[in-house]
C-alpha cells in the first residue's frame, strides 16, 4: 500500500473531504485504541466513543454551513468525543496530551514526507504551496472559515484566518482547550519546508487557538529570490 494516501508526492492532491476525514479518523481511532490499552483501558472502548462522537453530531447539526463544514464537525467531534471519555479517566492534561498525540502522529510522516517530495519536484516550490493553499481554502476548509489576504503576489502569499470553525464547535462544546490540538497538526507539513532548499519560508507566529486574534499563514520567498 502506498505511504501517500493524499497524493501529495507527485503534486496530484486534490482535497476530498470525505475521503481525508476517513483517512484521519481511522488513524485517530486505532492510535487512540493503543493510547487505551496503555493506560489499562479496554481497547474496544474505541466503540463507545465513535457512538458518541455520532451523537454529538446529531446534536451539532446546526453548525454545518457547507459540505466542507460537515466533514470539519466529524473531525473536530471526533476530538471532543474521545476527551470527554478520556478526561474523568486520565485528568485534563493527560487527556489533552492523550488526544493531540492520536490526531497528530499517526499520518504525520506522510503528510511530511509528501509535501517535501511536492514541493522537491516542483518547478516553482513557493507557488506550488500557494496553489494547495488556496485548493484547501475552497474545498477542504469553507464557509465555516473566514480568510483574509493582506498581501498576494508572486513573492508572498499571507492568508490571515479570522474566524476558524474547529474553533467554533470546540466552544460550543465546551472544549475550546484542544483547539491547539487542530494548530499542532499543521505542524505536520510545516516541518516539510526547508526554506534554503524551496526558496520561500512560512510564519504562523500565532493562532486562535493559542490566544492570538487570528492565525496567520504568510508564505514568502526568501529575500534571494526576489
Amino acid at each position: 500500500m502506498s505511504t501517500d494516501q493524499f497524493g501529495l508526492a507527485e503534486g496530484e492532491y486534490v482535497p476530498d473531504p470525505d475521503r481525508d476525514t476517513t483517512l484521519l479518523l481511522d488513524a485517530f481511532y486505532d492510535h487512540l485504541a493503543a493510547t487505551l490499552i496503555e493506560y489499562a483501558l479496554p481497547s474496544d472502548l474505541t466503540t463507545t466513543v465513535r457512538a458518541h462522537q455520532g451523537e454529538l453530531e446529531a446534536a451539532n447539526q446546526h453548525l454545518i454551513v457547507d459540505e466542507p463544514a460537515r466533514h470539519n464537525l466529524r473531525m473536530t467531534l471526533a476530538l471532543v468525543a474521545a476527551y470527554e471519555f478520556l478526561l474523568p479517566r486520565l485528568g485534563k492534561e493527560t487527556a489533552i496530551a492523550a488526544v493531540r498525540a492520536a490526531f497528530v502522529e499517526p499520518l504525520g510522516d506522510t503528510m511530511k514526507e509528501g509535501t517535501r517530495a511536492m514541493l522537491d519536484n516542483a518547478p516553482d516550490p513557493f507557488q506550488a504551496m500557494v496553489e494547495l493553499s488556496r485548493s484547501r481554502e475552497e474545498y477542504a476548509f469553507g464557509k465555516g472559515f473566514v480568510f483574509d489576504r493582506p498581501v498576494d503576489d508572486d513573492e508572498r502569499y499571507h492568508l490571515d484566518v479570522h474566524r476558524c470553525f474547529y474553533h467554533d464547535v470546540l466552544v460550543a462544546n465546551s472544549a475550546p482547550e484542544l483547539t491547539p490540538v487542530m494548530c499542532a497538526f499543521d505542524a505536520n507539513w510545516i516541518e516539510a519546508i526547508d526554506p534554503d532548499r524551496h526558496g520561500f519560508r512560512f510564519d504562523r507566529r500565532t493562532t486562535i487557538g493559542t490566544g492570538g486574534t487570528h492565525c496567520p499563514f504568510h508564505f514568502s520567498r526568501n529575500q534571494e529570490a526576489g
